[in-house]
């Protein structure tokens, strides 16, 4: 998968597309003297915005020699920054390629490296993170810091070509404009490879499906970071030319979140299921006015029926949940407000993730490819518009990622008579104990109604004699306690002997990605560092 435009000159008006930098220049014309970003005691507006934007972006050609396709890497936590530096890259034709600011210096080296990138930007306190990349990257020779430190400091650029003006370049549909790299929970990263035009849709896509009738009058908090799932959300408040206010740098707090929702009247925010139960489970939450939210979205993983209920409780009926990959920008299913039900029951379709999204086609097909039935399992495969142009440089991940043009999630589910979505699990997440299929989150959900039980992760561990048994891995409520034979209580009430966990562990807390994911591999790491992972059970 090449990095470069796909252009058929025989066909020269068949893929031009709007370069998404196009949202900037429209709101700044529009919308010049309203607030784009706000971030503490720092208010930019479209028209500053846009004026920052094309100075960096003559910074970028004339001082870097940037140019068309060209990757540009970014290692930064959230800031007005991160967002400039992304439609820079798109105003000159360029590739975005933002990094997991939480990631060690090496594997920022690698992603560097992976995308063969010519200029990083890097926050003052990476300075390791810079030295390890121009190291690993043969191409990259300069480094803008983001503060003060090293290399050439961003504001004093911004300053040298402040008043350039910049037309967005021509690109074409298939044009790549940004690497988005995968969270690695299964190995190393990859590179997926996404497009203007694949990019369009998906904007188009989320204000039709996740958030109707939002308009520049409405308020985005930005929560989780920027280089992944949140930089999709705000490229859609970009498109709606609607303000995003960032939380303070540093740890998250939900009592800064809330106060913020409540003095801008914020009325959307992007979240994972972690920082939904982290906002709706801290007192914040009864302390200020949230009335003003109309859609609460939660990706990432799916929420658990028990702090689904809790949010619901606390926030009313805004939650919007939906499913999807980096490689297919998120644009799966959705389950939007309507269908977030606090009662169980038929309505309630307890464990859906919702229908397809528009202009999607979901599949569910066997391991030969056939197309299955209703209530069959099997692993989830997806076509459309949304679906991204391959993985950068990776012909192997390709041949394994899609068959007869379909995009092959790797998650496990089915789909009922009415096309709702459940899944089952990772592929890899599934384990098979005396020849039977055991899928971790039913036990996971029926443990969560314990309520001792805050956070649950059920692993295969190896057996002598029923070749895996499950592992649980358990984060208890501050003050609960709960012995096992109580939990395989629960279970066995409803399910089958053989899917009750054999062994319990607990934790303190439940390791995360830095995107706020719980995955098997992590948690099982975790689990070696602290000698508790018990190798072969028999």
């Amino acid at each position: 998968m090449s990095a470069t435009s796909n252009r058929d000159p025989k066909l020269p008006w068949s893929t031009r597309t709007t370069n998404l930098a196009h949202f900037l220049t429209r709101n700044a014309a529009r919308l010049g003297d309203r607030p784009a970003i706000i971030w503490d005691d720092l208010t930019i507006t479209w028209g500053q915005l846009d004026a920052r934007v094309s100075a960096l972006s003559a910074a970028m050609q004339d001082r870097f020699g940037v140019q068309h396709g060209d990757r540009i890497l970014v290692q930064s936590p959230n800031n007005n920054q991160i967002t400039e530096i992304m439609l820079a890259c798109w105003r000159v034709g360029a590739v975005w390629v933002p990094s997991n600011f939480r990631q060690r210096a090496d594997e920022v080296a690698y992603l560097g490296q992976k995308a063969d990138v010519s200029l990083m930007f890097c926050e003052q306190d990476f300075a390791g993170h810079a030295t390890a990349c121009t190291e690993a990257a043969p191409k990259l020779e300069h480094v803008v810091c983001i503060g003060s430190g090293f290399g050439t400091e961003y504001e004093a650029l911004i300053a040298d070509y402040m008043g350039q003006d910049v037309m967005n370049a021509d690109v074409d549909r298939d044009d790549p404009c940004w690497l988005f790299f995968t969270s690695g929970s299964t190995g190393r990263p990859k590179a997926v490879v996404l497009t203007h035009g694949q990019l369009g849709f998906v904007t188009l896509n989320h204000l039709n499906d996740l958030m109707p009738a939002t308009t520049p009058d409405d308020v985005s908090l930005v929560v989780a970071p920027l280089s992944h799932g949140a930089g999709m959300h705000q490229l859609v408040q970009i498109a709606a030319g609607a303000a995003s206010v960032l939380v303070p740098a540093g740890k998250f707090d939900p009592d800064a979140a809330w106060e913020l929702v409540q003095r801008y009247k914020v009325t959307n925010m992007f979240t994972v299921p972690t920082i939904v139960k982290m906002l709706t489970e801290h007192s914040a939450v009864d302390a200020y006015d949230h009335s003003s939210l109309r859609y609460v979205i939660y990706a990432g993983a799916p929420m658990y029926r028990e702090d689904q209920k809790h949010a619901l409780r606390k926030l009313g009926h805004v939650l919007v949940q939906y499913f999807g990959l980096g490689e297919v920008t998120g644009a799966i299913t959705v389950l939007p407000r309507h269908d977030h039900h606090i009662e169980d029951g038929p309505e309630a379709r307890v464990g859906t993730c919702g229908i397809e999204r528009t202009g999607l086609h979901v599949s569910i097909q066997g391991d030969d490819g056939q197309i299955l039935g209703p209530h069959e399992t099997g692993e989830i495969c997806v076509a459309g518009p949304a679906v991204c142009a391959g993985y950068y440089m990776d012909d192997g991940a390709n041949e394994k990622a899609f068959r007869n043009g379909w995009f092959r999630t790797g998650d496990l589910g089915h789909l009922d008579e009415q096309r709702y979505l459940y899944i089952t699990g990772r592929a890899s997440d599934m384990y098979i104990s005396g020849g039977s299929n055991v899928y971790p989150r039913e036990i996971e959900e029926l443990l969560l109604t314990h309520p001792a039980v805050s956070e649950v992760a059920i692993l295969g561990c190896p057996h002598r004699t029923w070749g895996e048994v499950g592992l649980a891995v358990c984060v208890l409520d501050d003050g609960h306690d709960v012995n096992e034979a109580e939990l395989n209580a629960l279970l066995a009430a409803k399910l089958a002997k053989y899917k009750l966990p054999s062994q319990y562990i607990y934790l303190p807390e439940m390791p995360k990605t830095g995107y706020g994911k719980v995955t098997k591999k992590l948690v099982r790491e975790e689990l070696e560092v602290q000698g508790l992972w018990p190798g072969e059970l028999s």
